[in-house]
């Protein structure tokens, strides 16, 4: 259990990307970096229609979402581009992965939620959340691994990571619990769903990449 709190780098596999730059990557990187980001935004969906509140950055999606009148995965993608401006001072580079992680996490939100289940009571609310959290966490270690590129929120924690030496899951707790207060101050929803996700989602990226690392 506690091999999760010591995870502080992201795997390189036989079929992770050589560079974050590469533009002709095989197919099977491809695949990978497509199958985590569809999983991520299907997890992020998940969240959503339980009712028992999002994740932290979707709170802050939803805050958007309240003052414009945009989707959710729209206001996503746009919280998702806003979010490459950070990296500047991280040194951090995107790759396309970078760039299909805003669109396809953005694409899945919108189209799976006309598709999820919406449980009334709380013991399913929060089960539908806790699949949802350990389905980002998977997804995420896949497409890292990709190494496409970061999606801009896990560049952000990468950046971080290299620049502090802290572990990975503590660098994402801190991030979401600042980015729910701000998602909170602009309207979001905050729930027991949010609680959840901002204290398990940290732990279930480093069990996606330990998973990643012995699966695939």
């Amino acid at each position: 259990m506690l091999k999760i709190f010591k995870v502080k780098s992201i795997p390189r596999l036989d079929w992770s990307s050589p560079t974050p730059f590469n533009l002709r990557p095989k197919l099977l990187t491809f695949f990978y970096l497509n199958l985590g980001l569809v999983l991520f935004g299907l997890g992020e969906a998940l969240l959503i229609a339980s009712g028992a509140g999002v994740s932290p950055w979707t709170v802050l999606a939803q805050g958007v979402s309240s003052k414009t009148n945009w989707s959710i995965g729209f206001s996503t993608m746009i919280v998702s581009f806003s979010v490459l401006f950070m990296w500047i001072p991280l040194r951090q580079k995107p790759g396309i992965g970078t760039i299909l992680n805003a669109l396809i996490i953005a694409f899945m939100i919108d189209f799976s939620l006309h598709l999820l289940p919406s449980p009334q009571l709380l013991v399913w609310q929060l089960v539908q959340v806790s699949i949802g959290i350990l389905i980002i966490g998977i997804g995420s270690g896949i497409y890292l691994t990709a190494n496409l590129g970061a999606g801009p929120r896990d560049g952000l924690m990468t950046g971080l990571q290299i620049k502090t030496n802290f572990p990975i899951a503590n660098i994402r707790i801190a991030l979401e619990i600042t980015v729910v207060s701000i998602g909170w101050y602009l309207g979001g929803v905050v729930g027991i769903g949010t609680v959840m996700f901002a204290f398990g989602v940290g732990p279930c990226v480093a069990i996606g990449i330990l998973l990643v690392r012995k699966c695939l």
